[in-house]
């Protein structure tokens, strides 16, 4: 590819890294969740959202579970500002909910956001200014020692207008463009800050240290991040946040590495919106621990409700194949997926299993609100016979037998080649009934009489092709008398292989269900019958089998 020298690592490694972090195995705990929606979020919408869509997203989050929520940047625009205040003014926040706001280190900003704050129960003030190489020589052309005083000023006013403003204030502190920063620049900067606002372990303060721009491997935020949690002043007072931004695909990873190495918090937003490409996935980080028996501390138990309204308020859309979320995320199409899901789920019947290990299915989907039959196994070409045999069983209360699961199979699978479309499961079941239950094409079955001697003896009578035709037999059992009197007819050689009965559990229970195997050595068949009666049942299979002879 073109052009790939113009590019240059613009990252910087700690001057130490003992990567203690790679040494864990996984995260045991929920970080402090902040959700940044509203802010990052919506200044990424192609139409952001309006006062009373922002107050209905409020609602929805704290709903899922969020304890801090930062609502906007009340200086930068008139609509930021009234959303706070509304917030404030009509009571909205709840008593375990802190919002947060944003500002940059200038007086009269820092001002504006203190007015939009009065009253406010309790709040996180977020200061933020940019520190890395690129923005002082390109953006600010000023030198480490003026940006850092910029951080500084930021902080000693933050501590003033705090100390005069009714309300009970927090304070945040990120280096913007923290991943572009020489780490020992980022940790000095940090350090002094901190220092101005003398935190205690019963008042902590936040540095944020986010991922603005994504440029390294993961495993280099990890690093950062290490060195930061080991070397910051008052560390029992700080909490270290995490901001990942996802222009490298790889905005989970950091965050989870990152909370490996000394994170407590994470800021992100539902199914990762934000600017460019997104910020962190708080769902897929959240159900990832989740996956490993870690509560995440967010209500996730129903997904397709949260995507419909976060869809709605937002216009955005999420994906079929989003973590967890995506409409297609447990949907198997694979004929030998299908078949593994279907043998694991037995499995777990059969040995009565609390704790959860299906093939393919890293979570039970039940447990975000979604349901096996329609969102699991998904019936198209590619399907194979244990998908579409476990979709009849859950679904209609059909248990075809092994091999007749594996002919119904290549039928429905016929049809959806033939169609070029997913089959729904009403179509699958329209083909068992059409091609294998109670055929009476061109034999029908009109009715039946038995005489016990030596054996049994069955009188059939049956219309074929429009003609009306009784027909005898003798065997060692009813069924066994009418295969007889029917296959040494017109199939002679033929009689009975398989034969498989239960009560159909869905749909009517009244019913019963039998499938018969017909075959010659070489050649078999197979069919279906279902009536309140177990014999009439049986011979409808034997005589749909007959029927589906070539």
């Amino acid at each position: 590819m073109k052009n790939y020298q113009k590019y240059q690592r613009g990252y910087f490694m700690p001057p130490k890294s003992e990567m203690k972090w790679a040494r864990k195995e996984y995260i045991d705990k929920a970080p402090a969740w902040c959700s940044v929606d509203l802010r990052d979020g919506n200044q990424a919408l192609v139409v952001p959202m309006s006062l009373e869509e922002k107050l209905e997203f409020f609602q929805f989050l704290v709903e899922v579970g969020f304890k801090e929520i930062e609502v906007g940047f009340p200086a930068a625009s008139e609509t930021e500002y009234e959303f706070t205040r509304a917030l404030i003014e009509k009571n909205l926040i709840p008593d375990d909910v802190v919002i947060q706001v944003l500002t940059q280190s200038r007086e009269h900003i820092i001002q504006k956001t203190f007015e939009a704050l009065k009253g406010c129960k309790k709040a996180i003030v977020h200061l933020y200014n940019s520190t890395s190489l690129a923005q002082r020589e390109q953006v600010f052309r000023r030198s480490k020692d003026e940006i850092k005083e910029i951080a500084v000023s930021g902080a000693k006013l933050l501590k003033e207008f705090a100390e005069k403003t009714e309300g009970d204030f927090l304070f945040e502190y990120s280096p913007e463009s923290f991943t572009g920063t020489e780490p020992e620049y980022a940790l000095e900067v940090c350090n002094e800050v901190i220092d101005i606002w003398e935190p205690t372990p019963e008042r902590k303060v936040i540095i944020n240290l986010p991922v603005t721009v994504e440029m390294s491997l993961p495993h280099v935020y990890a690093s950062q991040i290490e060195y930061m949690s080991d070397n910051m002043n008052r560390r029992d007072s700080v909490i270290i946040s995490l901001h990942p931004h996802n222009d490298r695909g790889c905005a989970v990873a950091d965050s989870e590495l990152g909370l490996l190495a000394g994170g407590d918090r994470i800021e992100g937003t539902l199914f990762g919106n934000g600017e460019r490409t997104g910020n962190v996935d708080i769902v897929t980080l959240a159900m990832n621990m989740f996956s490993h028996g870690v509560d995440p501390e967010l209500n996730f138990e129903n997904l397709p409700l949260i995507v419909g309204a976060y869809e709605r308020l937002t216009g955005m859309s999420v994906g079929e194949r989003t973590p967890y979320a995506g409409r297609l995320v447990f949907a198997a199409f694979s004929g030998s997926h299908q078949d593994a899901i279907a043998k694991g789920m037995k499995w777990r019947e059969e040995k009565q299993l609390d704790t959860w290990s299906v093939p393919y299915l890293p979570i039970d989907p039940v447990d975000v609100g979604r349901e096996y039959e329609s969102d699991v196994i998904r019936i198209n070409s590619q399907s194979g016979k244990g998908g579409i045999g476990y979709l009849m069983e859950k679904q209609f209360g059909y248990d075809l037998p092994p091999k007749m699961r594996e002919v119904f199979g290549y039928a429905v699978k016929s049809v959806s080649d033939h169609m070029h479309k997913e089959l729904s499961p009403e179509e699958v079941l329209g083909i068992f009934k059409k091609d294998f239950i109670n055929l009476e094409t061109p034999m029908r079955l009109i009715e039946c009489h038995y005489v016990q001697r030596n054996g049994i003896e069955a009188e059939v009578t049956v219309e074929l092709n429009g003609d009306t035709l009784v027909l005898a037999g003798h065997g060692n059992g009813r069924l066994d008398a009418v295969c007889n009197a029917l296959c040494d007819r017109y199939h002679p050689g033929f009689s009975v292989a398989t034969y498989k009965e239960h009560a159909l559990e869905k749909g009517s229970k009244s019913q019963a269900v039998t499938y018969i195997e017909i075959s010659n050595g070489t050649e078999s068949s197979w069919g279906a019958g279902m009536d309140t009666d177990i014999m009439t049942a049986s011979v409808n299979a034997l005589i749909s089998a007959i029927n589906r002879l070539k």
